[in-house]
């Protein structure tokens, strides 16, 4: 359990980062996520729009936030066996795994959360060597 993971999230992916014995692994997890529904029919615009073609607002946040949910333990299976965690990004998603992880046990895993802009991989690979060489 000498594995140290440092990952970049958001709500749409989520790239990690493992540094272990073994050497040094990228895994990327796609959320598919989607942001806003769109309504189908009419643009108001144009005229009329049938108001049942569109879900009720609670029932599609919701539906987001259970997506969103089930995102983040799929994140989390590959946290488990891990000794530290660094958390970064640039969203609200960074915080809310945060939660998750403390929510699941693991927060005293973490040694940071930083607010950081979109980055390349090899840019987020980087920041993790450099993070835990210290």
């Amino acid at each position: 359990m000498n594995t140290k993971m440092g990952l970049w999230i958001d709500h749409r992916k989520a790239i990690i980062v493992t540094l272990s014995d073994k050497g040094e692994e990228i895994k990327v997890i796609e959320s598919n996520v989607e942001k806003q529904l769109r309504r189908t029919g009419d643009s108001p615009l144009k005229g009329r729009h049938d108001p049942l073609s569109l879900p009720p607002e609670d029932r599609r946040t919701r539906a987001y936030i259970e997506h969103l949910n089930d995102y983040y333990k799929e994140v989390i299976k590959y946290l488990r066996d891990v000794k530290s965690i660094l958390i970064f990004g640039h969203g609200e998603a960074k915080g809310e795994l945060k939660k998750h992880l403390e929510q699941s046990g693991l927060g005293e895993r973490i040694v940071g959360v930083e607010t950081v802009d979109k980055m390349t991989d090899k840019q987020i690979a980087a920041k993790v060597r450099q993070h835990f060489s210290k």
